[in-house]
C-alpha cells in the first residue's frame, strides 16, 4: 500500500489555510539564501508558492557568494528582532567559505523552523519537542496517518545526517521503537535492513535498497532524492520491492510534500504561540 504523502500534505495545508484566513496579520517565513545553488533555487520557489497558497507571507533574503559573512549575520539578527517574522530558515547547502554552524546557531531557537540549532536539537534529545526538523517530523506524521504503530517495532534508519537520520532516530525512540542507525561505515548493510519492521533510507543513492535487503511486509520510507536524466528516483528500487512490503512511499509524492507541509506547520505553531 502506498503511503501517500501528497494527499496528507494537501490536507495539512488546507487546515493551515483555514486558520490563516482569519488572521488580521499573517504569519511570515524568512528564507536566507547564500549563493546560487540550482537545487536551492527550486526548493525556495516551492516554499514560496506553498506559503502563498496557505496565507503565509514569504521573505527571500538572497546573498551572493561574494557577500561578507557579517552582512548575513546582521540580517539574521534583524529577522530575530522582527516581531512579525515567525520563522527563519537558512537554505542549505551554503558555500564552504561561510561558517554554517555559526550562522545556524545565530537563529533564535523560537524562530528556528528547521529545528537545526543546537538548542532545538538538544531539546529534541531531551524529549522536549520545541521545533522538530521538518522531514523527520513529516515521516512520523505520515506513519501516524496510516495508524502504523511503532511500539516494539525494529526501525532501521539508513543515513546519519543531522537533518534527517539523527533526529528521526530520536523521534522513533520516543514512539517506542527499537532503533538501529546504519551509515557509510556499516558493514553488511543488508544484514540490518533485512531485520527492519520499519526501514527508512535517507542517503541519496539510487537503488541503494534492493529486494533482497527488505523483509516481507516491512514498512519502507524512502527519503532519497536522486535526479537521473531528468527523472526523480529515491534510494529504494521501488518497482522491485513494492509487491513484498506492507507500506511504501513513492518518489516523488511521498516524504517530499510532507517536508514542506511540516515547515508551514512550524511557522504557524510559532505564530499561534505568540498570539
Amino acid at each position: 500500500m502506498l503511503l501517500d504523502g501528497k494527499t496528507l500534505s494537501d490536507k495539512i495545508k488546507e487546515e493551515i489555510k483555514l486558520k490563516t484566513k482569519n488572521f488580521l496579520i499573517k504569519p511570515t517565513l524568512a528564507v536566507i539564501q547564500i549563493g546560487n545553488d540550482e537545487a536551492s533555487n527550486i526548493y525556495i520557489k516551492m516554499k514560496s508558492k506553498a506559503c502563498e497558497n496557505v496565507g503565509i507571507n514569504f521573505i527571500h533574503a538572497k546573498f551572493e557568494e561574494e557577500s561578507l559573512e557579517q552582512e548575513i549575520v546582521n540580517k539574521i539578527i534583524e529577522l530575530n528582532n522582527d516581531p512579525y517574522v515567525n520563522g527563519i530558515l537558512l537554505q542549505l547547502p551554503i558555500p564552504s567559505k561561510f561558517n554554517q554552524y555559526k550562522l545556524l546557531n545565530l537563529i533564535n531557537k523560537d524562530k528556528d523552523v528547521d529545528g537545526l540549532t543546537d538548542i532545538n536539537m538538544g531539546m529534541l534529545f531531551k524529549d522536549y519537542n520545541n521545533l522538530v526538523p521538518c522531514t523527520p517530523n513529516g515521516i512520523i506524521r505520515l506513519l501516524e496517518e496510516y495508524n502504523i504503530d511503532l511500539k516494539g517495532k525494529h526501525a532501521v534508519v539508513v543515513g546519519k545526517s543531522n537533518l534527517v537520520g539523527k533526529p528521526l532516530a530520536i523521534l522513533l525512540l520516543q514512539k517506542g521503537a527499537t532503533v538501529t542507525i546504519c551509515h557509510s561505515k556499516t558493514v553488511d548493510l543488508g544484514y540490518f535492513t533485512k531485520q527492519a519492521d520499519i526501514l527508512i533510507s535517507a542517503v541519496g543513492k539510487k537503488d541503494l535498497i534492493t529486494r533482497d535487503m527488505v523483509k516481507d511486509d516491512a514498512v519502507v520510507i524512502d527519503v532519497g532524492m536522486n535526479r537521473v536524466d531528468g527523472k526523480l528516483y529515491g534510494d529504494v528500487a521501488f518497482d522491485d520491492i513494492k509487491d513484498i512490503v506492507s507500506y511504501i512511499t513513492p518518489v516523488p509524492g511521498g516524504v517530499g510534500p510532507m517536508t514542506v507541509s511540516m515547515l508551514l506547520y512550524n511557522v504557524l505553531k510559532n505564530y499561534e504561540k505568540n498570539l
